[in-house]
């Protein structure tokens, strides 16, 4: 297949050939399903804590005798069943991790990529340099572009300052080292933007 190499004014300047088997996939929804769920797991930090009736502070003493009261008897104030007691059965931190296969991921992304060129989503540039660090300068390529009000993820093979600044302020534009892509961010995506030597690394990624 091939694809439209554009200009940063939204001029088509040349076409080149990609692989097919990179592409131009089917789209697997199952698989991608897979990967993003796999990639937000991993993202969890597994903190999250609560106190079991030995963790609470306090409740060492038996709070009245066994027997003679005439009310249920206790062992300790800080039972579940008491208001301040601990929590049965509660969160405790563990590590969450969901390993998947290398050409699964490699698959689920190329998913994605050949879905987003089909669509019209996917734009390679010759090259996506920005003169200067404002970021007005930024906002009217968007414009020229007719990128306003879309997410937009710019992939790049080396991160350049005055891309950096120019476009940090300005809302759903972000920035990704094509060598860290994941599957969510591509798929979260309206627009993906790739200049030409971001594009091969992303071939060597993919491949």
């Amino acid at each position: 297949m091939k694809i439209d190499i554009y200009s940063i004014k939204g001029d088509i300047v040349d076409k080149m050939n990609a692989d097919d088997k990179i592409f131009k996939v089917e789209l697997n929804t199952s698989l991608i399903r897979q990967a993003v769920l796999a990639e937000m797991t991993n993202l969890r930090q597994g903190t999250h804590s609560s106190k079991n009736r030995s963790a609470v502070r306090g409740g060492g003493k038996k709070p009245w005798k066994q027997k003679g009261r005439g009310v249920a008897r206790a062992g300790t104030i800080r039972s579940p069943l008491w208001k301040g007691g601990g929590v049965v059965f509660g969160p405790e931190p563990h590590k969450y991790k969901h390993k998947l296969p290398k050409k699964m991921k490699k698959l689920a992304r190329r998913s994605v990529i050949s879905d987003k060129i089909a669509k019209s989503e996917f734009m390679v540039f010759d090259n996506f340099i920005i003169d200067t660090n404002r970021t007005s300068d930024f906002v009217s390529i968007l414009k020229k572009l007719k990128f306003e009000n879309k997410k937009i993820t710019i992939l790049v093979s080396s991160f350049d300052e005055n891309l950096i600044l120019s476009s940090r302020n300005v809302r759903n534009v972000f920035i990704e080292d094509v060598k860290n892509i994941s599957t969510y961010d591509m798929l979260d995506s309206d627009i993906i933007i790739i200049d030409l030597s971001g594009l091969k690394d992303l071939i060597k990624v993919l491949a």
